[in-house]
């Protein structure tokens, strides 16, 4: 962790870390929120609940047992323990956002910007991805294979990169 004049700063490696998949949904945990914020999982869940108008569906759901289990076991046992047996709230990409109107502190305020920018930085690399290999196909199908070879090979050049950890959490299928 790097100081700041406002408090540590999470690097955005941890912020992706904490990224994980869920009802084909990249979310994080409010238990991973809470760390990141510097509150109690239970006082953030509090806020989220006196301002529950505020977080629809779409911004923030709370896990299923089954989600749970499969979080827990995929992500961290420890959870578990930081959860209190209680089921987990998992926030997409606008209840992140949402949170910073109601954890008002500069400390939640700089973490959502740092998490907000990490969500950017993901989904550009996500559409960067999808039309190189569109491009690719493209060029499979102009070629009418006679490059082959060298579109096999490419396609394992193309793989997601080594620094991008696949998502964890319910996969479907």
């Amino acid at each position: 962790m790097t100081k700041t004049k406002r408090g540590p700063e999470l690097p955005e490696e941890m912020i992706i870390r904490n990224i994980i998949l869920v009802r084909n949904e990249r979310v994080i945990l409010d238990v991973h929120l809470a760390a990141m914020y510097g509150v109690e999982t239970r006082v953030l869940k509090q806020a989220v609940r006196c301002n529950i108008e505020r977080f629809p569906a779409d911004f923030m759901f709370e896990l299923t047992d089954k989600e749970m289990a499969m979080v827990i076991v995929a992500d961290d046992p420890g959870v578990r323990k930081k959860l209190g047996g209680a089921r987990s709230f998992a926030f997409t990409e606008v209840g992140v956002a949402m949170l910073s109107s109601v954890l008002n502190s500069d400390a939640a305020i700089k973490m959502n910007i740092s998490i907000m920018r990490t969500f950017i930085k993901l989904r550009r690399l996500a559409t960067n991805y999808d039309e190189l290999l569109k491009a690719l196909q493209q060029m499979k199908l102009e070629y009418d294979g006679r490059f082959e070879e060298i579109f096999d090979a490419l396609d394992v050049l193309i793989g997601i990169p080594a620094s991008v950890r696949q998502p964890i959490g319910f996969k479907k299928g």
